[in-house]
């Protein structure tokens, strides 16, 4: 079978596969229902499957479609692990978990956000406390989420942008739109007001093994920044913490930091790690983000804009609908038999590398 074969073209030929796959394994299946439909009316889960013992001692769990759209690639990786036998023969004392389309209804809908309109990997934050300011956002809302999409704002929008950049760097202005904000509901990169149903789940599958995991290792699979096809090796916690000091060992030069400007991504506020350092307080987390390549930053932000617009003001069943979903999904997925196989390598690489680790933890 061809790693092109684990990938599919909807939330439900994925679904199907990842859960046939899991069958086969023996893995233990549990769904979590999502209230929201899918497109077809079909029924929206996060399914999660459990190789090993439910009190092992070491934990390595693998997460697709943190944001929805990418759990296309994400998917096809889990899926191709089980296949495959990747997670077979586990060490004693080792389980792994498989978390599938954690945002159901992005991966199904082809929407980076949940059915509020909600980034997760920007909700997992203390929403009792005041909400961090994001100065730049602020300045450029209307030119990021304008009301109508034409060539009058693309052309407004870059100027601004532009503008921007003078002032300021190219960096920045990717962080003043991507870092996340807490009070545009209608806007992009929003992280909500409370623990989302994606959140919420989240904390429910791992709360079984807080008295029992003692190191975690933890691979969020995404896509959308860097080179094409490359899978890039993300630290999740900042150098100072010894999470990072452990990627660093695990994967060498090949780890990035965000915090040295060595990584594709910029600071971003309520990430999916928090998630998981809440949710398992007393073990030792070593958490990456591995993230695949897709287009060009500008192009994958213009399509993150244009499909909010798209969902706050315009229509599906247009033929610009149309047009913006197919420039979400590519995005997010080259659909392409080499960035497939060249993804599926490079994640067995990096869990052969994550395994060793966490055996040596």
């Amino acid at each position: 079978m061809t790693a092109e074969a684990h990938f599919s073209a909807t939330y439900a030929e994925a679904r199907n596969k990842f859960l046939a796959a899991a069958h086969a394994s023996g893995a233990v299946l549990t769904a979590h229902i999502n209230p929201k439909l899918g497109p077809d009316g079909g029924e929206l889960a996060t399914d999660v499957a459990r190789l090993g013992p439910p009190d092992a001692e070491r934990l390595l769990i693998a997460m697709s479609g943190t944001h929805g759209a990418e759990g296309f690639c994400g998917s096809g990786i889990q899926t191709g692990w089980l296949r495959g036998g990747h997670l077979a023969s586990l060490p004693a004392g080792t389980a792994a978990l498989l978390i599938h389309a954690i945002n159901p209804f992005g991966f199904a809908w082809v929407r980076r956000v949940n059915e509020d309109n909600i980034d997760l990997n920007r909700n997992f934050i203390d929403h009792s406390k005041p909400y961090p300011e994001n100065a730049g956002y602020r300045e450029l809302r209307d030119f990021i989420c304008p009301a109508t999409w034409d060539d009058a704002s693309a052309t407004a929008s870059k100027a601004a942008f532009a503008g921007y950049v003078a002032r300021h760097s190219k960096v920045d202005l990717q962080a003043a739109i991507m870092n996340g904000q807490y009070w545009d509901k209608a806007g992009v990169f929003y992280g909500g007001n409370a623990p989302n149903w994606s959140h919420r789940t989240l904390l429910e599958i791992l709360a079984p093994y807080a008295g029992t995991a003692r190191e975690v290792a933890f691979i969020d699979l995404h896509t959308g920044l860097g080179p094409n096809g490359y899978g890039e090796i993300i630290s999740n916690d900042m150098a100072p913490k010894p999470g990072a000091a452990r990627v660093r060992d695990w994967f060498g030069a090949e780890a990035t930091m965000i915090d040295d400007g060595s990584s594709s991504s910029t600071a971003v506020t309520g990430d999916t790690q928090l998630g998981l350092n809440a949710a398992l307080p007393r073990s030792s987390i070593t958490g990456i983000t591995l993230e695949y390549g897709t287009v060009p930053l500008d192009d994958m932000l213009e399509a993150v804009r244009a499909d909010n617009w798209l969902h706050i003001h315009g229509r599906i069943d247009s033929d610009l609908g149309r047009r913006i979903k197919r420039q979400i999904r590519d995005a997010f997925y080259t659909d392409t038999r080499a960035w497939k196989e060249q993804a599926f390598d490079r994640a067995v690489d990096v869990l052969v590398r994550t395994r060793r680790g966490l055996s040596n933890s």
